[in-house]
């Protein structure tokens, strides 16, 4: 298989279904820059790995990801799960709500400056973190690009599940915060960091290897997508209108100056709690608490 000769792995449903209508935009524009590819949609959670890891396990080297970013975590899971995960490299065209990978990589939310900057070529080697936790009985795994974590931000995403997926952007992230905010509960925690304990009641822990989430909020502002760190931001045991009031900050990146908000920088993370406590990864829920966390460094090649 040509290294330049691309399977194009399309989420027709991301961006508030409006990917299937894009993409027909989007296939000329890729046509017009000259890149030889075939593509394929997706047909339901979980397929973008079965077809990422079939596609990199039988010879091409050039896959790219169409859709938001649970689609592109779907992806690099499969190229990363693949026979050939040292040869395959990723592509981006972020056509999703959030968007929060593209944000944190530099990849253009224009669909010509995406496209054009796929067939250049320029290649970036990236971190990956790994998140271990529970669901329905089993210890599972799951790599991930962007960002992970357990308690507040899980839970807004559980609730987001629930919402209409008409909007893009902040707007689903906002009113699945303003729903979870007035039920839920702050978590007593046990964390290990670089094997030092830590124990106290958190609100969230975001274990970060870009810098955005939530469509926009920059959680991370000192996050670097190759220096073989993950960035553990703490959010300690904040209340519901301090939260409100605070908000504003991680749009700019100014709540680390926060005196409940903590950054620790490591390879290596454990969360614990007595207490039922969600875990998430690239914004999409996978399942519970105990979680560890640590960091593949260099494990993924993309394209900027």
């Amino acid at each position: 298989m040509p290294e330049l000769y691309a399977k194009v792995i399309v989420n027709p449903v991301a961006g508030a279904y409006s990917t299937r209508r894009k993409w027909s935009f989007i296939n000329k524009l890729l046509k017009g820059v000259g890149l030889s590819f075939d593509f394929q949609y997706t047909e339901g959670v979980g397929h973008a790995i079965e077809l990422a890891r079939a596609a990199a396990s039988d010879g091409y080297r050039y896959l790219v990801a169409v859709g938001g970013d649970g689609t592109v975590n779907e992806v690099a899971n499969g190229i990363l799960y693949s026979t050939s995960a040292a040869r395959a490299v990723l592509g981006v065209i972020g056509t999703g709500t959030g968007s929060d990978f593209i944000r944190s990589v530099g990849i253009s939310r224009d669909y010509s400056i995406a496209c054009s900057a796929l067939t250049r070529f320029r290649r970036l080697s990236i971190d990956v973190g790994v998140v271990e936790y529970q669901s329905k009985g089993q210890t599972l795994q799951r790599f991930f690009v962007n960002a992970a974590g357990v308690g507040f931000d899980a839970a807004v995403v559980k609730e987001t599940e629930h919402l209409p997926k008409y909007f893009g952007g902040t707007i689903p992230y906002l009113v699945g915060l303003v729903r979870t905010l007035f039920r839920y509960k702050n978590k007593s925690v046990i964390l290990n960091i670089e094997d030092e304990l830590e124990r106290g009641r958190i609100l969230n822990v975001v274990v970060a290897n870009g810098g955005y989430v939530g469509g926009g909020m920059h959680i991370a502002p000192q996050a670097e997508l190759n220096d073989s760190l993950l960035d553990v931001v703490i959010v300690g045991d904040v209340g519901k209108f301090e939260l409100l009031k605070a908000l504003p900050m991680v749009y700019k990146g100014t709540h680390l100056n926060h005196p409940k908000v903590s950054l620790r920088k490591a390879t290596h993370i454990t969360i614990e709690s007595p207490e039922q406590m969600l875990v998430y990864a690239d914004g999409e829920l996978l399942g519970e608490s105990p979680a560890s966390f640590w960091v593949m460094p260099a494990a993924l090649s993309i394209v900027v």
